[in-house]
């Protein structure tokens, strides 16, 4: 850390507690027990697969939009999670604790 004027880095460190934070983490949410989910390339289930989640998954979410209605084991729906760069899951195999959306529409 660059430190200007006289001040010694002690000094700096404690007159700037949040540059040091840590950056905070990505929120990050499970994938219904006993299911393998599919990712997907788009917003419903007739696009790709580009990849298989493994039990016990927890995905990020970056944005949701709607697509294909999917009838899982938490409830029904029509929103579609992004969880990456051109990867999607449906809503209703994950754990969000809302029927809604829970992060920004994506563009």
């Amino acid at each position: 850390m660059a430190v200007e004027g006289s001040e010694s880095v002690e000094e700096a460190e404690e007159a700037e507690p949040q540059a040091l934070a840590a950056p905070r983490a990505t929120r990050r949410y499970a994938v219904a027990p006993g299911y393998r989910l599919n990712v997907r390339s788009g917003p419903g289930t007739h696009y790709q697969i580009v990849r298989v989640l493994q039990y016990g998954a927890r995905v990020p979410i970056n944005c949701q939009k709607p697509g294909e209605t999917v009838t899982g084991p938490y409830g029904t729906s029509n929103l579609w999670d992004n969880i990456a760069n051109g990867q999607f899951v449906s809503d209703a195999y994950v754990n969000t604790g809302s029927d809604g959306y829970v992060a920004v529409r994506c563009a």
